[in-house]
């Protein structure tokens, strides 16, 4: 299943991810593609709403952290593997326990992960347009991203 979501500005972005992450009751894993400026960090800002994580936590891009925690009614987890070095520091940020956690876990550049096998359940695009307008291409795969992205559509 896919939904295409258009987004004319940063508080749509938002506003989308916020009604995506109301929807997640319980483990999520979601890849996050899009250029850099893309709104890969405003869209995961609104998912952070959406899970009820407190205003007194920003939620930033992980960047040069290459994860950032945050609790919620679920926890979130987001990750950022742009500059991950070496496909074995993995290990040594907790990546296999993170992804395998009951939490909402949000994969930004997870092409990087390469043979590294991590099945998503929502494989979502962010796309921009020269007026900065925004395409969210959100992919299902398996019962939980399926199930997930119907009541999303709604």
């Amino acid at each position: 299943m896919i939904l295409e979501l258009y987004c004319t500005s940063h508080n749509r972005t938002q506003a989308a991810g916020e009604k995506l992450g109301s929807l997640i009751s319980s483990r999520m894993t979601m890849a996050l593609h899009g250029d850099l400026g893309a709104g890969k960090t405003t869209f995961v800002q609104g998912i952070a709403k959406g899970l009820g994580v407190p205003d007194t936590y920003y939620v930033t891009s992980p960047t040069y952290t290459l994860i950032n925690e945050y609790p919620g009614r679920v926890p979130l987890y987001h990750m950022d593997l742009y500059r991950l070095g070496d496909i074995d520091e993995l290990e040594y940020l907790g990546f296999d326990e993170i992804i395998s956690s009951p939490g909402a876990i949000v994969v930004e550049w997870p092409e990087i992960l390469g043979s590294h096998f991590v099945k998503f359940d929502l494989d979502i695009t962010i796309k921009t347009d020269k007026a900065f307008n925004r395409k969210i291409i959100i992919k299902a795969s398996g019962l939980d991203g399926t199930n997930l992205l119907r009541e999303l559509s709604v």
